[in-house]
């Protein structure tokens, strides 16, 4: 078996292996980007359910103060105006949800479920939480939720909440006098639970991988073509102009880094995981690069040895 064959199967092998190890190292990149996003829009989803319930208190409730002296209206009140935003949205984005899971609610629709009462425990038995982020598979993909305890701080809940004494009598001609009742001051009773499906971003970061993959494999494929054709190429032309290719990535690189940086310091995410795979990618194209011109001059050296063997054989003489 020749040399330069043995050399080209050693290629293939690393080659192989590097391309397993870069797969798998930006899989779990790609992955864990997606879900930084994912938990991102899920804190703003939760920021304007909040929003929504304080303009209600601030500015809706005063409204219809004499009107609730003759009407309980559930546009009063916090939850019921966030939950009524959220349920505008579902319209045209079925898979966001948010819910203020409640163990003993006035409207049947706020009491939490199974998996939803767990968090409401946890956060019950672990006051110092402020926060619980995990993954759930759902009839349309995985959901990503993001839930925040509901604790009682406001006395002002307590008017409709503690006993059905203190409840407005329209509040108990809507909702009657079995649920709702008994809270006390400090206490958890629920969780704020926003829900956002990871899909798009999964699909995202599988189409970002196999583009990645795809490029790295038509590199190596251009270089193996290089390789068994280069006979007829002068291969002193072939390294300059690669030696020239290098100093240009090089500097492309040192850019991209800057701009990472750059990006890191301003905290712009999408544009800080566009440039990191750009960064992959030139980093990997230059690797290439080198590794291909490694091979060139490994084959020059070669092709110079077998020369000299053939000028000092015998035959030759």
């Amino acid at each position: 078996m020749k040399l330069t064959l043995k050399f080209n199967l050693v290629l293939i092998l690393v080659f192989a292996i590097g391309l397993a190890i870069t797969g798998w190292l930006s899989w779990r990149i790609l992955q864990e980007n997606a879900r930084k996003e994912v938990i991102e829009r899920a804190g703003l989803m939760m920021e304007a359910a909040l929003a929504v319930r304080s303009y209600t208190v601030s500015e809706i409730r005063p409204l219809l103060a004499l009107q609730m002296t003759k009407e309980f209206l559930p546009q009063s009140v916090p939850a019921y105006a966030a939950t009524q935003s959220f349920t505008k949205l579902r319209e045209k984005h079925p898979e966001y949800t948010y819910k203020e899971a409640t163990l003993n609610p006035s409207n049947p629709r706020n009491r939490a479920v199974d998996w939803e009462t767990d968090l409401v425990q946890e956060f019950r038995n672990n006051p110092e939480r402020v926060e619980i982020i995990g993954v759930r598979n759902t009839p349309t993909g995985q959901s990503l939720y993001l839930a925040r305890p509901m604790q009682i701080k406001h006395p002002g809940c307590l008017s409709c909440h503690s006993t059905v004494e203190r409840a407005p009598k329209t509040l108990i001609a809507k909702y009657g006098n079995a649920n709702g009742f008994g809270w006390k001051m400090n206490e958890i009773v629920g969780a704020r639970i926003v829900a956002v499906p990871m899909r798009v971003p999964l699909d995202k970061a599988t189409a970002a991988l196999q583009t990645f993959m795809g490029s790295l494999v038509g590199v190596f494929v251009v270089i193996i073509v290089i390789q068994f054709v280069w006979d007829s190429i002068t291969i002193v032309v072939v390294v300059a102009v690669l030696l020239l290719v290098v100093k240009l990535l090089t500097l492309l690189l040192v850019v991209l880094l800057a701009l990472l940086t750059l990006l890191t310091v301003l905290g712009l995410t999408l544009l800080l995981l566009v440039l990191t795979i750009l960064t992959v990618l030139a980093s990997l194209v230059l690797l290439g690069l080198v590794a291909l011109l490694a091979a060139l001059l490994a084959t020059l050296l070669l092709r110079s040895e077998e020369h000299t063997s053939e000028l000092q054989s015998p035959d030759h003489l």
